[in-house]
């Protein structure tokens, strides 16, 4: 039964990788003949301080956006998960950002936040006509909010989905014995969220590895201002499209896969979330 889903895994992604680790250790400019380069890639990529650079950038996008997302995630979710029309119009609405391309709500956010023609021209909001992805130091700032806008609904879902599985037979019980909202969210809903916690966790902190479309938009394609949010996977599209250097390309495309490999396994084993004991035993 399992045959087909393996089947295509292997065809569109176990192949694509075998074949972007084998480039790794070749030279190719992406039009010409392939040739052999050994562990030249792998020694100029780690030796290469801008390789570095680009790895930090990720990891910092990563934290500053799980930090963020994660509190504003869970309030949300926490306030849609009682039934309601209201609750339910307010997740319609606020679920569309995740229903558009990281293109669209790039060139959007690109133009509204011009310092000339966008927000910050609004009476009132002229503290906002600054140029926010044109300073080294805003930019990556705010690249991480407009990621935020677009994912923050989706992580929301799923706690939403998780507050809704906890029976209401605990709360009512912790009423009775005198708790209080924040002692029953405290004691009750945050230990029942423990794998909803883990599982958007890790989409979050593994997804941060793959924005590239957005920031790209964002940057003009460039990682911009300088290298101010040039990100590894922009790192790696430069590389290989714009210096068309696929070998070095490849070797930072292997890297990103293996560091986010690691931290999937990381982050599940840290967690316990491979010994999925049921938090219902006994109800």
């Amino acid at each position: 039964m399992a045959a087909p889903a393996l089947l295509l895994f292997g065809l569109f992604g176990f192949v694509p990788l075998v074949g972007v680790a084998a480039l790794s250790v070749a030279r190719w400019d992406g039009l010409g003949s392939v040739g052999w380069a050994g562990v030249t890639n792998w020694t100029s990529v780690l030796t290469d301080g801008a390789t570095w650079q680009s790895l930090w950038l990720t990891v910092k996008v990563m934290l500053v956006s799980w930090l963020v997302q994660t509190p504003i995630a869970l309030a949300l979710g926490l306030f849609q998960s009682p039934k309601g029309r209201l609750r339910a119009l307010f997740a319609v609405l606020f679920f569309l950002p995740l229903l558009l391309s990281a293109v669209a709500i790039g060139l959007t956010w690109q133009a509204l936040l011009d310092p000339s023609f966008g927000i910050g021209a609004t009476p009132g909001l002229h503290w906002l006509a600054k140029p926010l992805l044109g300073s080294p130091e805003l930019a990556l700032y705010t690249v991480i909010f407009v990621i935020a806008w677009q994912f923050v609904p989706f992580h929301a879902l799923l706690y939403q989905a998780g507050i809704r599985q906890i029976p209401t037979a605990l709360y009512e019980a912790a009423a009775l014995d005198g708790a209080g909202p924040v002692t029953r969210f405290l004691h009750i809903t945050l230990p029942q969220l423990k794998y909803t916690f883990v599982t958007s966790t890790t989409l979050m902190l593994v997804g941060s590895l793959t924005y590239f479309d957005l920031i790209f938009v964002l940057s003009g394609g460039t990682g911009g201002p300088g290298t101010a949010t040039r990100v590894l996977p922009l790192s790696m599209y430069i590389t290989g499209f714009q210096a068309h250097d696929m070998g070095r390309a490849s070797a930072v495309a292997t890297l990103l896969v293996v560091f986010g490999l690691a931290l999937s396994l990381l982050t599940t084993r840290l967690s316990g979330f491979t010994r999925m004991d049921s938090q219902q035993e006994g109800m």
